[in-house]
């Protein structure tokens, strides 16, 4: 029998974090410290998963969760659309890029629109 540690796929559960041997979706052992970045933050649109549905990803900011949580409530109540936290990113229902780059530029953000 095989240890758990040692285990990079199981179909149960798919892939496992190496640090906990928990299934990366329920994982806690996570960076606590967001990527450092190079001083861009990039506002791409995806759709890719979402059932055909559209959202524009924030990423860069450089911030920990704690931090981007009322950022993520603003930007929601700028664009009147739901959105989330994942991981460093903010997801923002719908191709809501230019509203997002120039609310962000006004911060004093340095942004770039990616992808297409």
């Amino acid at each position: 029998m095989r240890n758990k540690k040692n285990l990079v796929f199981s179909t149960d559960h798919g892939k496992l974090c190496p640090g906990c041997g928990a299934p990366e979706t329920r994982c806690e052992c996570g960076p606590t410290t967001p990527p450092e970045g190079d001083g861009w933050v990039r506002i791409s649109r995806n759709s890719k998963g979402r059932g055909g549905k559209t959202v524009s990803i924030v990423s860069g900011l450089g911030m920990t969760e704690a931090e981007l949580k009322p950022l993520a409530k603003q930007l929601k109540q700028l664009c009147g659309v739901g959105g989330a936290i994942k991981g460093f990113d903010i997801e923002i229902q719908g191709d809501q890029r230019e509203k997002l780059k120039s609310f962000l530029e006004g911060k004093g953000h340095k942004v770039k629109l990616a992808g297409g």
